[in-house]
């Protein structure tokens, strides 16, 4: 019985040593793992927060490209805008010169008409039976010259007409490439990333765009393609040649390569990328200055002593400016003047109002030397008038009523010729004495 009650107070004793070692040891090793792991979730942690860092730069780099994009965007509808508020002025101005050219031609027409009516109908027939042979001698060469001059009104008038049709057709056209922007925009980085021809193609399509809404007329005042000699006798392929009413010329070249402003664009803002990109682009540009210099445009006869570089992309041609202060001297001083869409459009306007004027001064001064011989003609016919009426007795009533009616009012026919006068026609001949009485 004790035996038994001994074996089983062992048992039992040594179960609970047993059971109370096991304890001990499985809290040691649950401590152990539960070490390791919050190590591993502390190592975790600290991998999620470096990436977290990288999203975070990278999130800031994309949201500062979308706000440069978003800048260059609008400036482009604002540009947009400012086209379609010129374009908006051009149409009213035109329609207000139109109306008052009509109205002026109009007017003189009807002068004109009601002068010769007045002085060949209703005078001729009084003097009909006086002495009709004479008059008619004296009347018809100044019936001659009034055609003529009033022909020369109309033929000025087609001409006015045809111009204002060419101008409403370049204000369309002007009109249709202010729609295709956004289209060309998106052309842009394919015209870039090809091949160089295309990439020339592309500018000069720019540039003969520009022209088109100049002002300038394609094979009278600018031409493209144009061959030229060189000094030793080659023949030189001209993208734009301008001309100038002075005898001048101005030669624009396009074939500037943008590869790396392409590259630019593309590349991380203020990366290393970015900044060998910017150097590699104003490279190209000074490249293309040496090599355009070299072909001395510039020392060919009538030109002028520069030589216009044209970039036909505005933030290509501010990157570059930008990213090199002399770069526009260092252009300058080999004859080359650098140009964007910007001032080149500024400049063909001025070269196509130097035109407007030239024309009109061209018109003027034939219109004046009519008039001159108009004038000489009317004081030849004024002093056989004063003449004939001392002469004609029989019709000395009917003379003197229609002297009365040549010469008095503000409208007559002799008061037109002393305006004539006051407005500058010049003449060594005067009106006799009598008329003006």
């Amino acid at each position: 019985m004790n035996t038994v009650m001994f074996l089983l107070i062992g048992v039992i004793g040594g179960g609970f040593f047993f059971g109370l070692t096991s304890w001990f040891w499985w809290r040691g090793r649950s401590q152990s793992v539960s070490s390791l792991q919050v190590q591993a979730l502390q190592n975790e942690l600290t991998e999620l927060k470096i990436k977290s860092e990288i999203w975070r730069e990278d999130l800031q780099l994309k949201q500062e490209k979308n706000e440069f994009l978003s800048e260059e965007k609008t400036a482009l509808r604002i540009k947009i805008t400012e086209i379609s508020s010129e374009n908006a002025v051009l149409e009213q101005k035109l329609a207000e010169q139109s109306a008052n050219f009509a109205e002026a031609q109009k007017t003189a027409r009807l002068e004109f008409e009601k002068l010769a009516n007045r002085l060949f109908d209703e005078k001729s027939q009084q003097f009909n039976k006086a002495n009709q042979s004479s008059l008619a001698q004296m009347l018809n060469p100044l019936q001659t010259e009034l055609k003529e001059f009033k022909s020369k009104i109309e033929a000025t008038h087609t001409e006015e007409t045809k111009q204002r049709s060419a101008l409403e057709e370049r204000i369309k056209g002007l009109i249709e490439q202010t729609n295709k922007v956004s289209a060309e925009a998106n052309n842009l980085a394919t015209a870039l990333k090809g091949k160089p021809q295309k990439r020339g193609q592309w500018g000069e399509m720019i540039l003969e765009r520009i022209l088109e809404s100049s002002g300038l007329s394609k094979d009278r005042e600018y031409f493209l393609q144009h061959a030229i000699k060189d000094n030793a006798g080659n023949t030189q392929f001209l993208d734009v040649l301008v001309k100038l009413p002075d005898n001048r010329d101005i030669i624009i070249d396009s074939k500037v390569s943008l590869v790396a402003y392409d590259q630019y664009c593309a590349a991380e803002h203020d990366s290393d990328e970015q900044k060998n990109a910017l150097k590699d682009h104003i490279s190209a540009i000074k490249l293309h200055i040496d090599q355009l210099s070299r072909k001395k445009y510039h020392e060919h006869e009538d030109s002028l002593d520069f030589t216009m570089m044209f970039v036909p992309i505005e933030p290509a041609f501010m990157l570059a400016i930008q990213g090199n202060d002399d770069l526009w001297n260092y252009a300058y001083g080999k004859n080359i003047l650098l140009v964007s869409p910007t001032n080149l459009i500024a400049s063909l306007k001025l070269f196509a109002d130097l035109w407007r004027r030239e024309w009109q001064n061209r018109n003027a001064m034939e219109i004046a030397k009519r008039g001159e011989l108009l004038y000489d003609k009317f004081v030849g016919f004024a002093a056989n008038f004063e003449n004939v009426g001392s002469k004609l007795e029989d019709a000395q009533n009917a003379y003197a009523k229609s002297l009365k009616q040549l010469r008095d009012g503000q409208g007559s026919l002799v008061r037109q010729a002393e305006m004539l006068t006051e407005l500058g026609v010049k003449s060594d001949k005067k009106l006799p004495r009598g008329m003006l009485e």
